[in-house]
This record gives C-alpha cells, structure tokens and sequence, in this order.
C-alpha cells in the first residue's frame, strides 16, 4: 500500500505494536494479508496488536495469494 515519505519514514521497520498508519482501513487486513502471502510469523507483542485491532471487526475478509 502506498504512503507519504513520511509516513513511511514513521513506520521504518515496526510492527502493528509499534506503529499504525493513520488510516483505520489500512491497519489489520492489508497487515495480515502481507504476513500470509509471504509466510511470516508474529511475536506475542504484535499477535496481541493484531488482535486488539481485529475485535469488532469479524465481518473483514482478508483477501491474499501466497507468494511463489
């Protein structure tokens, strides 16, 4: 997803328990669809952000293709 300069300069190398874009629409799913296109794994701390940012939002599909 594209971004300011600075916005990306804001975000550099953290995780959703450090740092969220400004945009609500923009901070779990499009995360989430990142970590399993590409197979990554999450610590405790940013599982616990994820999750705090899925409650209430049960209804949102996470859409993605797993990286080749």
């Amino acid at each position: 997803m594209a971004g300011t300069a600075k916005t990306n300069r804001s975000e550099a190398d953290k995780d959703p328990s450090e740092w969220l874009p400004p945009a609500a629409s923009a901070q779990c799913a499009h995360w989430v669809a990142t970590e399993l296109r590409w197979k990554l794994t999450a610590d405790d701390k940013e599982r616990a952000a994820l999750e705090a940012l899925a409650k209430g939002r049960a209804d949102t599909v996470v859409k993605y293709e797993v990286a080749p």
